[in-house]
């Protein structure tokens, strides 16, 4: 692990993709990074680019070889990157997310719980105790990755994955958080579900979350899921 590189690693991908690579871990300082990139590119709206598409340690660009050739691209994006400590980022925002722990929304608590040797109920406290960073939205639309996890709920993936976890479904994984927001195969521990609608195609923006914010969960009872639901 060398956290971030003192270089940006440029990376073709095919003939209409370009691969910024910043770093080689999750953290913070790398996510900021990425997300500046992003940000700044969008603000120079170099004729050519389509599309930006933000991870946690690397940024993808897609563009059309015909309106700008790789090298005047690249060179473009180097210049970027020299001033990119000027691009100011936006306050995050503070999204309060309530969720249903355990039971038969949450059917990994209790195994997370003896995992670590303490309650179901400290499962919970810590999932809830501390805001966490959106570093990206990916697996399918909407889907938050966050972090990190308090140490105390570092946590591994299911040896087998699910071939259905439903929608709303909040998960663990090693360090990270993630909300299902829809039905799909997932190998993450999940420990509850929230009633919250994270992605609709009708809304605009259709994602609730974006990266770059922030994340509070919060519990709530099945009685008042039902009612959220209703």
């Amino acid at each position: 692990m060398m956290g971030l590189y003192k270089k940006t690693i440029y990376r073709w991908l095919g003939d209409r993709g370009l691969v910024l690579e910043f770093g080689d871990e999750i953290s913070f300082e790398i996510n900021q990074r990425v997300r500046r990139m992003a940000l700044a590119i969008q603000t120079e709206a170099i004729q050519g680019i389509i599309e930006t598409v933000p991870t946690y340690r690397s940024l993808l660009i897609v563009y059309n070889p015909l309106l700008i050739p790789i090298d005047l691209l690249k060179r473009c994006l180097e210049k970027i990157e020299e001033g990119l400590q000027e691009t100011p980022l936006p306050e995050p925002k503070l999204t309060k997310i309530p969720v249903v722990y355990g039971g038969v929304y949450g059917p990994d608590l209790e195994f997370v719980a003896q995992y670590h040797g303490i309650s179901s109920e400290e499962v919970i406290r810590l999932h809830c105790s501390k805001p966490y960073w959106i570093y990206m939205i990916g697996f399918m639309p909407g889907y938050p990755y966050m972090g990190e996890l308090p140490e105390g709920l570092n946590t591994p993936r299911l040896k087998t994955p699910r071939l259905s976890v439903p929608k709303g479904s909040v998960a663990i994984a090693q360090r990270q958080t993630g909300i299902y927001s829809m039905e799909s195969p997932g190998g993450w521990q999940i420990i509850g579900r929230t009633p919250l609608e994270l992605f609709d195609p009708q809304r605009e923006p259709p994602a609730l979350l974006r990266m770059g914010d922030q994340v509070q969960f919060y519990p709530i009872s099945e009685k008042e899921f039902l009612e959220w639901k209703n």
